[in-house]
């Protein structure tokens, strides 16, 4: 079902997006992360690995594992992920606390690898895909869309560089995640320039 309302009162009385206050987990993940900027590699690494592991998963599915996913991917440190042999992903396999999904385990693996294969970094190359002007600020969740022009560029661009699982919809997502779009919408309190972010 297509959102169609703008921004509700949260917990407390403050304007959000409707889908940042259905549980405490998405009033933090909403307030304090979503659509903030990560240019370091780091951080965009561990965000394109969430984005893929949450592909035919809810988010909230993917945020709840969170602390398992960093420990079982040794804090999504690029370096030690490329090193993973069989008996790491056997043990990722055999690791309740994250989405045991061999295709996507393998892709992170091999992602880790050509990240580090990128003569500039992960962050520089995700983020020269960046939109060069802000979009206007959606009104209610049915304009945000789910790819755009830029996100389609970036997911051809990673995917030219051997990484996986990284299609036009989990790039855009990704785009939300660490702040190269700012879809928080208008009136939330999380949106740039109203949260002083």
């Amino acid at each position: 079902m297509i959102e169609v309302v703008g921004t509700v009162p949260g917990p407390d009385g403050r304007q959000r997006c409707p889908w940042g206050i259905s549980t405490p987990d998405y009033v933090s993940y909403h307030d304090e992360e979503w659509g903030v900027p990560v240019r370091d590699d780091h951080g965009l690494f561990e965000r394109l690995t969430l984005e893929a592991f949450q592909s035919g998963l809810s988010w909230i599915t993917i945020l709840r594992k969170r602390p398992a996913f960093r420990s079982a991917f040794r804090g999504f440190d690029p370096a030690v992920i490329a090193a993973f042999d069989h008996d790491d992903v056997e043990r990722l396999m055999d690791d309740v606390g994250i989405v045991r999904n061999r295709a996507k385990i393998l892709a992170t693996v091999g992602n880790a690898r050509a990240a580090l294969d990128l003569a500039g970094g992960l962050a520089a190359l995700a983020w020269s895909f960046a939109p060069t002007e802000p979009a206007p600020p959606p009104r209610v969740g049915a304009d945000v869309p789910a790819t755009t022009p830029e996100s389609m560029a970036l997911a051809k661009g990673l995917r030219s560089h051997g990484f996986r699982f990284v299609g036009p919809t989990t790039a855009y997502a990704l785009m939300q995640a660490v702040g190269m779009v700012d879809d928080h919408l208008f009136g939330c309190i999380a949106r740039r320039g109203l949260s002083g972010r």
